[in-house]
């Protein structure tokens, strides 16, 4: 018997012991659906300068590719973002398409691109300008065709919408324009297709954002109906809110979109998920499994910018630490949690979280992996493969295209 089957057959035991259905936990993480961003494979960088990657991809075909590989050594990643003006040239969706699925992955969410053209200076759909709205909206009516094409039945919304002067705009008359827009995309929906509406707290206005924070992108949604929902972003949040309150607010009220995973330690910093606060990732994950039912269509994606750390690397990582986070707490024993909190036990509502939260399961991640055909660590096999070598020989370092600068 190997070392591994030792350690999972031990902590199987264990989990038993608390009364964890240890099969039904497995199957639970076999089915887990992590989607990872076209542009988290190509170069970025920071305000001042794109910091550029041997091997970073170009082409929406490199980009697929790479994606492809990380979803061959996790299992877990079948989707990919696209964003719609970086990685669509003309007519050329249903080749994008077809050379996805010859890869083994699928699009996913699509992002129009709301903010690299000149007249978006003055904002968005909320600009002054009602010819730029216009030209904003249509955008958006497009980016729906390109999901019906595709098959995906998300649209991801963000906006660099604001202000950096006070009297530079009228809230309310943007609110408005922002509503008037949003409502008439909502419009174009079909059947199925989720919008998902993010917000962030600044950025790129430094005196008001006009979709600051989760409050005001519910009021969006309401304004538009029920196939309208937030996505969280784990960075776009004052330092110290409470994201797991908001997630479990969201989730009750119906209206929990998806998520964008990163990590930050003063704002938007995209760093990898998990690499600054494991627990809050496991706390957000422990609303997830509460909320049973009610979490069942959230949206999963990662948004970070891997402008340091060996792109694919820093996706399987994070996708690594996702895995963890969410086995984690599927190990929480929530009937002991709930009659804890009942009994007003604050003392032992808490360690049964941080039991959960300290419970070493890569044994268990690592049974799962086997039992779904993979190499028991996903970032090893990736680094045996050569992959990371023969993409920096064949593309080198070339200059950017649709990724974050």
């Amino acid at each position: 018997m190997s070392h591994c089957q030792q350690a999972y057959d031990l902590l199987a035991a264990q989990l038993t012991d608390r009364g964890v259905d240890v099969e039904a936990v497995k199957a639970k993480l076999k089915a887990q659906h992590i989607e990872t961003p076209s542009w988290g494979y190509a170069d970025s960088g920071t305000r001042f300068k794109t910091f550029k990657q041997a091997g970073a991809a170009i082409t929406i075909e490199e980009k697929l590719a790479d994606a492809a590989m990380v979803h061959k050594v996790t299992g877990v990643c079948p989707t990919v973002a696209v964003h719609v003006l970086w990685d669509f040239k003309g007519d050329n969706i249903s080749d994008v398409c077809a050379y996805a699925d010859s890869l083994g992955v699928k699009i996913g969410a699509i992002n129009p691109t709301l903010f690299q053209e000149d007249c978006y200076l003055g904002g968005s759909i909320t600009n002054v300008d009602p010819k730029v709205r216009r030209h904003v909206v249509q955008h958006m009516l497009d980016s729906i065709e390109i999901g019906k094409q595709a098959g995906s039945d998300l649209l991801s919304l963000w906006f660099a919408d604001g202000t950096n002067y006070p009297g530079q705009g009228d809230f309310r008359a943007r609110k408005h324009w922002a509503t008037e827009c949003l409502q008439e995309v909502y419009a174009a929906l079909p059947p199925g297709m989720r919008m998902l509406v993010e917000y962030k707290l600044f950025e790129p206005g430094f005196y008001h954002t006009d979709i600051a924070d989760w409050g005001m992108a519910y009021v969006l949604c309401q304004h538009c109906g029920p196939q309208a929902e937030v996505l969280v972003d784990l960075g776009h949040h004052a330092r110290g809110v409470n994201i797991e309150h908001i997630v479990s607010f969201l989730l009750d009220e119906g209206r929990l979109g998806g998520f964008h995973f990163n990590d930050a330690r003063y704002a938007d910093d995209d760093l990898t998920t998990g690499s600054v606060n494991p627990y809050q990732v496991f706390l957000i994950y422990c609303e997830l499994v509460k909320a049973g039912e009610l979490a069942r269509n959230v949206a999963y994606m990662i948004d970070q910018s891997h402008g340091e750390k060996p792109k694919l690397e820093a996706m399987i990582q994070t996708v690594m630490s996702i895995q963890t986070a969410y086995a984690k707490a599927l190990c929480v024993d929530y009937q002991r949690l709930a009659e804890a909190q009942a009994s007003g036990n604050i003392v032992d509502a808490e360690n049964t979280l941080i039991r959960a939260f300290n419970t070493d399961v890569e044994p268990l991640l690592c049974q799962v992996r086997v039992e779904m055909g993979l190499d028991p660590d996903p970032l090893a096999a990736y680094r045996a493969s050569g992959y990371q070598a023969r993409i920096e020989a064949e593309r080198g370092i070339r200059e950017s295209g649709g990724g974050l600068g």
